[in-house]
Formats: structure tokens, C-alpha cells, sequence
């Protein structure tokens, strides 16, 4: 991951995609908007800039069990103890907005049971798209999506720079794009 920082350097800002908002109306306009470049303190949880290639070979990474391209970046067992349940009997639930402008209240798979892993959403069942139980995924403030499917060994990432985060049209987007993948496997499964 070559092009992934809390700080953005002169190639990446030359680069740099801009937000857009989406308005009460539906209506979406550019917005200027930057993560402080020199904060306080770097949070572990948000203000990272990257790129698709770089999210992927996170997700890639994951997959191989803390491994990519002959490089060990995390110890298999710390994988599999970031995906484990590390909230017990509790379940995740809605997660309230506390800026509106930036964030609509938040409520994945309501359906179901969730878990949090260490830095993972982990949904309990199988979900409509075909992500199988126990996969990982979370998202950015930009509405930006990954998952990682390990049972299935797939994962994917959609970045769409687009606030107030949980938008119904990138959400739907994001869902559409990982039937996509999912189903891409099953006709394929089938066709061999």
C-alpha cells in the first residue's frame, strides 16, 4: 500500500478526488471538505486517504491470511482474532448520528444479529447479496464500502466520495455491486 497516508503528500493531492454532498432534495453539489492534515492526534478509525488498488490489496492481504505477495504483514492468528466476535453476547445495533450534515443514523443488516471484531462489522447470516456469515466489512465517512468474505475467499471495495455517510442510493449502489460479484461466482461455479 504505496498510496495510502493521514497525510496527503503533492502526488496524492494532484490526484486528490473532491466530495460532493447530496442535498435534502436529492441534489448533490461539490463541498469543500479535508481531514485536518495536521491534527492532534492521527485516529486509528478514520482520516485515512488511499486508493482502490491500495484498499484491495488490503482485502487481498486478509484473505492470505496476513500475507500479499510474499510479504507477511500480520501473523495468521492475528487474522483470525481481528474476525472473531470480540463483543460477546451483545449485538450491534443502530448507531446514531451525532453530526447529520456528515452522518445519516446508521443500520446495517437489521435483520440480523451483528458483532464487532477488532476494526470488523461481522454479520451473523448470510446476507441478500450473498456475503456468507461471519464476513468483515465496515466503511468510510465518504461513503466508501469494503467487505472480505474469508468462507468464500472474496472481498471488495467501492469508494464513492459522497456525504452525508449512509446514503440510500450508495448503499443501494454498494449492494447492486456486490450481487454483482456474487453472482459473477455462482455463474461461473456453474458454467465449469
Amino acid at each position: 500500500m504505496n498510496d495510502t497516508a493521514f497525510k496527503i503528500g503533492s502526488a496524492q493531492r494532484a490526484r486528490l478526488v473532491g466530495i460532493h454532498a447530496r442535498s435534502a432534495d436529492g441534489t448533490i453539489a461539490p463541498m469543500a471538505f479535508e481531514i485536518p492534515q495536521d491534527p492532534e492526534f492521527h485516529m486509528g478509525g478514520g482520516g485515512l486517504y488511499g486508493t482502490a488498488p491500495d484498499y484491495v490489496a488490503f482485502i487481498r492481504m486478509l484473505l492470505n491470511n496476513g500475507s500479499l505477495n510474499g510479504n507477511r504483514v500480520l501473523k495468521p492468528e492475528t487474522v483470525t482474532m481481528m474476525a472473531q466476535n470480540h463483543i460477546g453476547e451483545l449485538n450491534v445495533g443502530k448507531l446514531p448520528t451525532a453530526l447529520p450534515p456528515f452522518s445519516n443514523d446508521v443500520e446495517l443488516y437489521p435483520e440480523q444479529d451483528k458483532k464487532w471484531g477488532l476494526s470488523f462489522l461481522i454479520n451473523t447470516q448470510r446476507t441478500a447479496e450473498g456475503r456468507s456469515p461471519g464476513s468483515l466489512a465496515w466503511a468510510g465517512l465518504a461513503n466508501t464500502y469494503f467487505w472480505v468474505d474469508t468462507t468464500r475467499k472474496i472481498g471488495g471495495v467501492i469508494l464513492m466520495q459522497l456525504l452525508p455517510f449512509f446514503d440510500k442510493t450508495a448503499l443501494d449502489l454498494f449492494a447492486m455491486f456486490e450481487r454483482g460479484v456474487y453472482d459473477s461466482l455462482d455463474t461461473t461455479k456453474a458454467a465449469a
